[in-house]
């Protein structure tokens, strides 16, 4: 099969999944192996092989048309309505010196553009499709955390000594020498912690952080924790687990109380770090906090617990959207106080700021703070 289609495809599947659909590896490969004995141009042909393989259960189906919809022609399904199965169509090249437009890959083109255009757009000006688009994207992120040392061994070609192995193939052997095992330490990933502020003054930006954190509870599973902070702290982790954006973005703001109200940072963050961040949570995990740093409290005590938390933590990121504003300057007395324990320092304002923060968070670009 075509490499491109093969691409292309296997994206699709990726939207599927983050949907909420069961669009797993073993899916993939069979929606992959119908395909390489259909007509791949012929837009039927290409719906029914997703459809046939990558729904799972009724409840699939309605979220693969969907997906489809959104993914080949950029529409939105109306409910209860299957969406007319639309591909994107390689149009032949238009002959040397032709007055034609028509070039291949022309519809691919304008498509990444918009992509590309609304990647660095801020999410606080975007209308309701380009919202809805965002959301999709920041679905696609992969949000997985750095990884570090274990204590723990595993065989491997080369590094320490691994004795017991050794003495083992050797008895095998009836006493003759063998081959010498080795071993090294395992990896795994590193706890995340996101406290996103949903306070009046992050309201433009409230849900697409909590829907970045949703994909980075899903890149990372049990390794991530979430809590949204504002007049009072709220653990947002279960409500946060499900599988469809959507329903998880439904499920947090139900339960939290405080959408919209006031800014307690430091009273907040020291509730995180007296219930759950001395306990573990914190301890050598990369926190990130998102907040644009307005602190209707005392801000010496934001600066004692955010000294407190650096100590605890492996890193600080703190991602303030008013960053990306021409002429900011971390003015405020929140900020003020909390930007000396910070190791990272972005703004989170838009797609790409986000695919930024998600590098960050898996350890890429580290370095000290700057305003």
């Amino acid at each position: 099969m075509d490499r491109d289609v093969t691409e292309t495809m296997v994206g699709f599947a990726r939207t599927v999944r983050a949907a909420g659909g069961a669009a797993d590896p073993e899916r993939v490969q069979a929606m992959l192996a119908a395909l390489g004995h259909l007509d791949v141009l012929d837009p039927r042909d290409v719906y029914w092989a997703g459809r046939l393989t990558l729904c799972a259960d009724p409840d699939d189906l309605a979220r693969y048309d969907r997906c489809f919809a959104a993914y080949f022609s950029g529409a939105t399904a109306r409910p209860g309505r299957r969406p007319p199965p639309v591909v994107a169509r390689r149009v032949p090249a238009a002959e040397p010196g032709g007055t034609g437009g028509d070039r291949e890959g022309d519809l691919e083109a304008a498509t990444a553009s918009e992509v590309e255009v609304l990647r660095d757009r801020d999410v606080a000006r975007l209308g309701a499709a380009e919202r809805a688009e965002v959301a999709r994207l920041i679905a696609l992120l992969d949000a997985g955390a750095e990884r570090r040392r274990s204590r723990r061994f595993a065989p491997a070609a080369s590094g320490r000594l691994d004795p017991a192995r050794t003495v083992r193939e050797t008895l095998r052997r009836g006493g003759e020498t063998s081959l010498l095992r080795h071993r090294s330490h395992r990896t795994r990933p590193r706890r995340v912690v996101l406290i996103v502020d949903v306070s009046g003054s992050m309201s433009p930006y409230a849900d697409a952080m909590l829907r970045f954190a949703h994909a980075a509870a899903r890149s990372g599973g049990r390794d991530v924790e979430v809590f949204s902070a504002g007049t009072r702290l709220t653990r947002l982790t279960r409500e946060l687990r499900h599988r469809d954006p959507d329903a998880a973005m439904a499920a947090a703001s139900a339960a939290i109380p405080d959408w919209s109200g006031g800014t307690r940072l430091g009273e907040e963050l020291k509730e995180f770090l007296d219930r759950f961040g001395q306990r573990g949570l914190a301890r050598g995990a990369v926190v990130v906090i998102a907040s644009d740093g307005w602190e209707r409290g005392d801000a010496g005590l934001l600066g004692a617990q955010m000294a407190r938390l650096h100590r605890l933590a492996h890193r600080v990121v703190w991602a303030n959207p008013h960053k990306a504003r021409p002429g900011y300057e971390p003015l405020t007395a929140g900020m003020a106080a909390a930007l000396p324990h910070v190791d990272d320092f972005t703004s989170g304002h838009s797609l790409a700021a986000l695919e930024e923060l998600a590098r960050i968070v898996a350890g890429a670009g580290k370095g000290r703070a700057h305003a």
